[in-house]
């Protein structure tokens, strides 16, 4: 299961723990896991990535609309599974799966 951090790992967190290592093996040191940390807070912050999260949030569930969130249809929502779109709103927990 992947998760919204999935896509940016690849851009700011893989090349931070890279440099951190780098910075390590040249300076020495042995705090890996706390330059590791401030080397992808940096770069969250100067590619102002919390911003770009909005975005692409706002894209991936309303891909074809135009406008703000307050626009947002919110009664229309639907579940995505491995066969398809299920109704929103019902718990199938409890229940042998409706395919």
């Amino acid at each position: 299961m992947f998760d919204l951090a999935d896509l940016y790992k690849a851009e700011y967190a893989i090349p931070a723990a890279f440099d951190a290592a780098a910075l390590i093996a040249a300076e020495g040191g042995d705090d890996i896991g706390g330059v590791t940390r401030r080397a992808v807070r940096d770069a969250v912050h100067a590619g102002n990535l919390l911003a770009r999260c909005c975005s692409d949030i706002y894209e991936l569930l309303v891909p074809d609309r135009e406008g703000d969130a307050e626009e947002w249809d919110s009664d229309v929502v639907e579940l995505w599974d491995r066969k398809g779109n299920l109704a929103a709103g019902i718990s199938y927990a409890d229940e042998d799966p409706p395919w």
